[in-house]
């Protein structure tokens, strides 16, 4: 199994379209919102700068981004060019070939996270203590399981050609409307009633309350081990019946 997660990790790093989109173009966007904004004004409802807030919404965004594609894709792919099935011959167990698929996208996942934080601090001055920087990262990159564990089940829910188009649904359907990309605050009100429950707001809220020194909400958590419990128990039937047609 070892050898496998190495392998995902190599065949990550090799893909430079991969990277731009996982590592670089969530700092890009990160400058292209906040890069203009008033370091002082307030998000409504919070006492973070839009700097701030953005930069936690980008570094989730980035992490988004590095779990949920590479994964959705590229197991797809995979299953139709008949990889998954040679390796059902050998002695690797499922859950390895599943584990190796969300640890390989979790390694990606931590330089999208970092470099997000490095230009924020550095571009926009954004100035918090050594431990909020550590559970930032730490939360963030945790959280980013219960989107790997969305895209192996997108994976072997979609087929090849389907599961592009299925993946971007839910990819910007979810940054969208979970406020990675704007402040929820400035949506209408109904739309805000629905974002509170999405797994993408809750991800978000998880280092907001870091940035604000408190300790996330619990309800927050709850939806994320929800949706995680969902994601995996679902990738976990997709596979077994995935099995069972090979």
């Amino acid at each position: 199994m070892n050898s496998l997660i190495k392998l995902e990790i190599a065949r990550s790093l090799r893909n430079r379209k991969f990277l731009f989109f996982s590592v670089l173009y969530p700092s890009i966007l990160f400058l292209i919102i906040a890069g203009q904004a008033d370091g002082d004004a307030r998000i409504d409802g919070t006492a973070l700068t839009l700097p701030t807030y953005m930069m936690v919404s980008m570094a989730s965004f980035g992490a988004l981004t590095a779990v949920l594609m590479g994964n959705s894709e590229r197991i797809a792919k995979e299953r139709e060019s008949g990889w998954v099935r040679q390796l059902r011959l050998t002695t690797l167990p499922g859950r390895g070939y599943v584990f190796a698929k969300t640890a390989s996208a979790a390694v990606v996942s931590l330089p999208s996270i970092v470099v997000v934080f490095v230009v924020a601090a550095v571009v926009k001055q954004v100035r918090l203590d050594a431990w909020q920087w550590l559970a930032l990262t730490g939360a963030i990159w945790a959280g980013s399981l219960v989107f790997a564990a969305l895209g192996v089940a997108i994976g072997y829910l979609a087929s090849g050609d389907a599961v592009r188009p299925i993946t971007m649904i839910v990819y910007f359907g979810l940054s969208l409307l979970g406020g990675l990309w704007m402040p929820s605050t400035t949506f209408p009100q109904w739309l805000q009633d629905i974002a509170k429950w999405l797994p993408t707001h809750a991800y978000a809220a998880l280092g907001q309350a870091i940035e604000q020194s408190q300790a996330p909400h619990a309800k927050d958590i709850t939806i994320l081990v929800v949706f995680f419990a969902l994601f995996a128990g679902g990738a976990a039937w997709l596979y077994r019946k995935d099995t069972l047609k090979a």
